[in-house]
Formats: C-alpha cells, structure tokens, sequence
C-alpha cells in the first residue's frame, strides 16, 4: 500500500492510528514532534497526516510551508478544532482534506485512499500501462489479450509491489522502499523477497512491464 508519515503528539490516539493503518497494510512512521517530522520530511512518503496543534509548533503552517516548497503530496489535517472558519484554514494552507476529533480510523482509511487516488491522476482509481489495467480502488488487476480481459490474481505481497511501482510510474522505486512496505505486511522476509516477487508480476503480467535499473531499483514506465 503506501508509505505514510503519520504527526500526531497524543500518545494513545497516535499508537491506535498506527496500529490501524499498519494493520490496513501500510507502512508507517509516527512522530509525535514538529521536529522529528522536519527530519523526516524529505524522505519519499505517499502522503501525510498532519495533527495541527503540537507541543512545538503548529502543523497548520508546516504544511503551508511544505506547500510553498512545491511539495504536492497529498495530506491530511487532523484536529479538534470544528468551526467552519477553522476547516477553511487548514483547506487554505494546503490541506487535501481535514479530519475532525475524534474520528474513526476507517473514516481516516477511506478519506486518505481517496485523496491519494486523486493524486494519482487515475480516472476511478484506474491506471492503465499498455496491456495491464491496475484498479486502485478495487485492488484488482486485468490483463488484455486477444479474447478480451482477463482478471489476474495476485498475492499480497504483489499486489503491495505492484501498486507501489503504478503509482509511481515513471519513476525508479528503490528497492529498499519496497522491501520496506513488505516489511508491513510480514516482518519475516528473505533478502531476495523483492526479487521473487517482481518475477511473479512478471510472469503473471508480462516481462516488459517492469524495468530493473540496476543498483538503484525498479521502474514501471508511464504511458
């Protein structure tokens, strides 16, 4: 799935935040200081959730700031505060969407696979690379040939690999990034997993699908 960077202070809302989205597959780093998640900041995230209110600083305006820089990932501001003027801020300073407190994690889910979509430039979710259609919203994938389209069963694992070089397509996904989202979903894996697996998605999808660019990773060409 993706890889998340997750700015919440509260103790025990920000370890069940983490927990959820772990257990949705994701991986996730928690900061619980403005600080921390400056350090953390360049590092290659599909999107972030942002508290405003920190014992450090407000999120509010280090989203404005990452905004200013040209950082177009999608991000999600979470807060106590309700009013109408509030929600207008945090939209304005460059927020994609904005959570009220409390929440339920599955609103949180929905709210950031949706934004996240959205980023993609995928009309429905859906991506599109020569033979292969790879739907987000779906998690299913479909390859065409001369009978027509044909449903394509994946793994986890592949799947996890798959979307993560389609949604980046174009550019190289280092292969520490992608045994990092595995990682995610089974904390027991072999050094080779990444290469195993991607053989699978070839197998399964086609050889031309995804490109090796040795020594830094792998690369899914955009059309």
């Amino acid at each position: 799935m993706m890889r998340l960077l997750l700015l919440e202070d509260d103790a025990v809302l920000g370890e069940g935040l983490r927990d959820f989205l772990q257990s949705d597959g994701h991986q996730v780093d928690w900061a619980r200081r403005l600080s921390a998640a400056r350090a953390l900041q360049d590092e290659p995230y599909d999107a972030l959730l942002v508290d405003w209110q920190l014992p450090d600083g407000s999120g509010r305006e280090w989203v404005a700031a990452l905004r200013r820089s040209g950082d177009a990932r999608p991000i999600l501001m979470l807060t106590a505060r309700d009013l109408l003027q509030d929600r207008l801020a945090g939209l304005e300073s460059g927020a994609d969407d904005y959570l009220v407190k409390p929440f339920a994690p599955e609103e949180l889910a929905a709210r950031l696979m949706a934004v996240w979509r959205r980023s993609a430039g995928a009309p429905g979710g859906r991506l599109r690379f020569g033979p292969v259609e790879v739907d987000l919203q779906a998690r299913a994938v479909q390859l065409q040939d001369e009978t027509g389209a044909h449903p394509v069963e994946l793994t986890a694992r592949e799947w996890t690999l798959l979307q993560a070089l389609a949604t980046r397509a174009g550019r190289i996904v280092a292969k520490s990034d992608l045994e990092g989202l595995i990682l995610g979903l089974d904390s027991e894996v072999s050094s080779n997993v990444v290469e195993v697996h991607i053989a699978n998605l070839r197998r399964k999808l086609g050889r031309d699908l995804i490109d090796t660019v040795r020594g830094l990773g792998y690369r899914i060409h955009s059309t």
